[in-house]
């Protein structure tokens, strides 16, 4: 670590080999903590690049707690937060409405990080039993279509890293890693971020991996489908812009989407979407991103055909009944 951070003090970025061996390395718990924190001050004084990027998602890929779900053929929609909006769990939401619409999710999640009610304390609240066992997350998935890793129980590196990152008390590239590491690899992902510097890194990082990808950025800050502007979006073999209005709705206010002060409201959101009692901007958004998660598994309907089919999902009762099935 001595001579990388030499390297790296002197003004030098990591090739992809050499930032995977490093974090290689502070996984397996070879580093001291104040190399580590010193490791992690390069790259907030400088912008991270997206071959460093995608090394460091290599390490923590090698490093995970692997689950294989392949004969699922899965999604995730998951966004990297820290967009600081404090929206309702959009993509949660979406998960359900894809698994309501017939097809398997294998969620990767977290506590909150700039909401107030992150994937992890919104499904814990609703009932959902965390686990690493394959046996529990497959009847999970026999059961209602959807499975979710909770971070923490699969990434064993952590214990290495994590203290440091709450010592330091700053946002790191960790904070951007977390939806490029699900530990079932699924075969489709729908990713959002938070910014336009991170839209090129996820792009660049994800045209060199072998999954059906779609990455979505609004130009007003939100990592998802916001419906208050367009989107920035790519995905396997093109590039471009969706108005709200391609989707068939309206353009809606920031507020239609803010997300409660407590996890017990964002669940009282959540809930209420489900059940019928949403919002038309609520309902809205949370269709317009499971219909582009619709579109990534499959790819020869239209965006129309899509929000008909995520519509249906949650008007029917569908998505509700999955998140029963899992949670009861």
């Amino acid at each position: 670590m001595k001579n990388t951070l030499e390297y790296l003090f002197t003004g030098n970025t990591l090739s992809r080999e050499q930032a995977k061996e490093s974090l290689l390395e502070v996984g397996q718990g070879l580093h001291s903590e104040p190399e580590f924190a010193s490791f992690l001050t390069v790259f907030k004084m400088r912008p991270i690049t997206s071959e460093e990027l995608g090394g460091f998602r290599d390490a923590m890929d090698e490093l995970k707690l692997n689950i294989d779900l392949s004969e699922y053929n899965a999604i995730d929609i998951v966004g990297t937060g820290g967009d600081g909006k404090n929206t309702f769990n959009i993509s949660t939401l979406a998960c359900f409405i894809l698994a309501g619409a017939g097809v398997n999710v294998t969620k990767h999640g977290n506590y909150a990080v700039s909401s107030t009610s992150g994937s992890s304390n919104l499904l814990e609240l609703l009932g959902y039993k965390f686990s690493n066992d394959p046996g529990k997350l497959k009847t999970d998935l026999d059961k209602g279509n959807f499975c979710f890793m909770h971070a923490p129980l699969f990434h064993p590196a952590m214990k290495y890293i994590a203290p440091v990152r709450r010592a330091l008390k700053v946002q790191t590239f960790f904070n951007i890693l977390g939806p490029m590491i699900n530990p079932s690899s699924p075969k489709y992902q729908v990713l959002g971020v938070n910014n336009e510097e991170n839209f090129n890194h996820y792009k660049n990082v994800y045209e060199t991996l072998n999954v059906n990808f779609m990455i979505l950025n609004s130009i007003d800050g939100y990592d998802e489908v916001s419906l208050t502007s367009d989107t920035h979006f790519t995905k396997n073999g093109a590039e471009g812009f969706l108005s709200p209005a391609d989707f068939g709705f309206e353009k809606i206010a920031p507020e239609k989407l803010y997300g409660g002060n407590s996890v017990e409201e964002a669940a009282e959101i959540f809930l209420n979407i489900l059940n019928g009692k949403g919002t038309t901007g609520q309902n809205n958004v949370v269709i317009a991103n499971a219909a582009l998660g619709l579109q990534v598994v499959f790819p020869e309907k239209d965006l129309k055909e899509c929000v008909e089919i995520a519509t249906e999902s949650l008007k029917s009762g569908r998505a509700l009944e999955k998140l029963k099935a899992v949670t009861t």
